[in-house]
């Protein structure tokens, strides 16, 4: 509902009123959320508090077995972006303990064992990293608004809820945010910011170009010109040593 009225609005946000209560009330129940609000200038005992939507966590869509491995040797996963099948498509916050501690867990042990079977080559030390990158004031700026575009973008025509048009609207910006990412890149490869931004804008064509793709929904992809499920979906997965073996059983819902 608040993601709606922001669109339907074009508002920044909407005011969460709980004046109404007694402040006594108010200090003992949300005792972290009163402190943290009156830093931050806002009491909330007296005056509505500006709210927007915020993302919770990745829910799992990389593909890997129990130990973290992906179908690219080397590549591994864990938490709550890693699809193990250990869970169900939409992730519950009971599940963390699992995916955050047992499977990171498995995960670093068979990391150990690949780098043993396919050992380590050379490999810079970050303050030699340090050395090579060098960015200059104004590529900073331009480096710092671009992931807040990214990051604004995402949020505003990516979120909750979808529709064909603001995720074509979405591509093309990203795109071009991609495209200024790997400029930066060829400049300063070595730059641990740079990095991040050609990875946050890979990342977010392909969450975009894969939601283009589904003509349903499913999980926490809803879309408004397909609000329907295609069908029910089985999936018995197994990977070993990178190799993908993937059998869908597809029902009738």
């Amino acid at each position: 509902a608040v993601d709606k009225e922001l669109k339907d609005s074009g508002e920044e946000f909407v005011l969460l009123d709980i004046s109404h209560r007694e402040a006594k009330f108010i200090k003992k129940r949300f005792p972290n959320i009163y402190k943290e609000c009156l830093r931050r200038g806002f009491d909330i005992t007296e005056v509505p508090i500006p709210v927007v939507p915020g993302a919770h966590y990745a829910c799992g869509g990389v593909l890997a077995n129990i130990d973290g491995r992906t179908g690219l040797p080397g590549l591994y996963v864990a938490g709550e972006v890693a699809m193990t099948g250990m869970h169900g498509a939409n992730r519950l916050a009971s599940n963390s303990l699992l995916e955050a501690v047992v499977m990171a867990k498995l995960a670093v042990s068979d990391t150990v064992t690949y780098l043993n079977e396919v050992g380590i080559g050379d490999m810079f030390e970050y303050e030699e990293l340090s050395q090579v990158a060098r960015v200059s004031q104004s590529n900073r700026i331009l480096i710092s608004h671009d992931r807040r575009e990214l990051c604004r973008i995402m949020s505003d025509f990516v979120g909750i809820v979808r529709s064909r048009e603001r995720l074509e609207l979405a591509l093309e910006r990203i795109q071009d945010l991609k495209q200024s990412a790997e400029h930066h890149y060829e400049k300063t490869p070595a730059d641990y910011n740079v990095i991040e931004l050609r990875n946050m804008a890979t990342v977010a064509e392909l969450i975009v170009r894969c939601a283009l793709q589904r003509h349903e929904s499913r999980g926490l992809h809803f879309i408004e010109d397909y609000p329907d499920l295609l069908g029910t979906v089985g999936m018995d997965t197994v990977i070993t040593g990178g190799i993908e073996e993937r059998r869908a059983i597809e029902t009738a819902s």
